[in-house]
């Protein structure tokens, strides 16, 4: 079992062999025409190609009527040096509003309860009133496939309903199947023993099944999309960790206290208290979140950095676009035209 696990990790192997390197890396190595190719396969048009290659020339302070395959750029001595500083003790707005948004779409991720259901969730099943070995392995089995199966859904919804549709309706989903996964377990645990009645069993199976599928349509899969979508290059690595590790702080940290929650305060009120984070978390997404879909790395930072108030910036971009107008930005620093 631990043998077939390697399968999947050389064929990823050998996959990234083939990946062509970031446009926005080769052309900072003053590789315009490499970059050119990659775009030219990404895009959706050579017109869409050609925008794109111009917004990062301007972003690596390259003339825009630069056409030589190779040019020579001025490069930057810099192996990290301030990265830190300027992720967590000086941070401008933008870089301020990235890092809560990326920080808090992992921890919200794990901290609304995924591990705990999947995990535990033949512990569930019996405390639904499932005795059999086979009936629990055949439900969880089912988990596992509800899970696959509607994070392919999300493959095909994500590029054409946007991240914050897809994320808002995926929480408000896991809210309600909490909700109810509780009602049912609540009803299951006041019952006479081995007479609990069969709608509150069938209500918790199905309440299991609907928040792994809601879950694995918006928040499973776009939390790992957006935060690799909203930090600059030259941060994207250490902000990066820094979400995933939360990610995984907080994921560890949800399994290894769930037992010891749910002896504590009965695992309907732990569903319950997954169900209270959950809201909050739509909150701070309907708040905080801005959409993504469409935007280039060029444009992020002047999409974020007013926290409530991005609207109005999504606005002005759209009419920067109308009108033909574009957005240059150097790491940091954003300016317009």
């Amino acid at each position: 079992m631990l043998g077939v696990g390697a399968v999947p990790s050389v064929l990823l192997a050998l996959t990234v062999l083939i990946m062509p390197e970031s446009p926005r890396w080769l052309v900072m190595q003053g590789r315009l025409g490499d970059a050119k190719r990659v775009l030219q396969k990404t895009s959706e048009s050579p017109q869409e190609a050609e925008l794109r290659l111009s917004d990062i020339k301007e972003a690596a302070g390259i003339p825009l009527d630069c056409n030589n395959d190779v040019v020579q750029v001025t490069r930057k001595k810099s192996h990290g040096e301030g990265i830190w500083r300027e992720l967590l003790i000086c941070p401008t707005p933008a870089v301020r509003h990235v890092m809560i948004a990326a920080v808090g779409i992992h921890f919200f991720q794990q901290s609304s309860g995924i591990d705990a259901v999947v995990l535990y969730s033949p512990t569930i099943f019996a405390r639904a009133g499932i005795k059999s070995s086979d009936h629990k392995l055949l439900a969880t089995i089912a988990v596992g496939f509800c899970k696959t199966s509607f994070i392919l859904v999300a493959t095909f919804l994500l590029d054409r309903v946007g991240r914050r549709p897809l994320i808002l309706t995926s929480i408000g989903g896991m809210i309600l199947s909490l909700i109810a996964l509780g009602t049912g377990l609540t009803v299951v645990d006041h019952s006479t023993p081995n007479h609990a009645p069969m709608w509150a069993i069938v209500l918790c199976i199905t309440t299991v099944m609907t928040f792994v599928a809601t879950f694995s349509i918006g928040l499973g899969p776009i939390a790992w999309v957006y935060s690799s979508e909203i930090f600059p290059l030259r941060l994207r690595a250490q902000g990066a960790s820094i979400a995933v590790g939360v990610n995984r702080a907080t994921s560890g940290l949800i399994s290894m206290t769930f037992l010891s929650l749910s002896g504590a305060i009965t695992t309907e009120g732990a569903f319950y208290l997954f169900a209270s984070v959950a809201a909050i978390s739509w909150v701070f997404f309907y708040t905080m979140m801005p959409e993504t879909q469409g935007r280039t790395l060029e444009e992020m930072e002047y999409l974020f950095g007013r926290y409530a108030g991005w609207r109005s910036a999504a606005k002005e971009l759209e009419m920067k676009r109308k009108w033909g107008g574009g957005i240059g930005v150097d790491n940091v620093t954003i300016t317009t035209n």
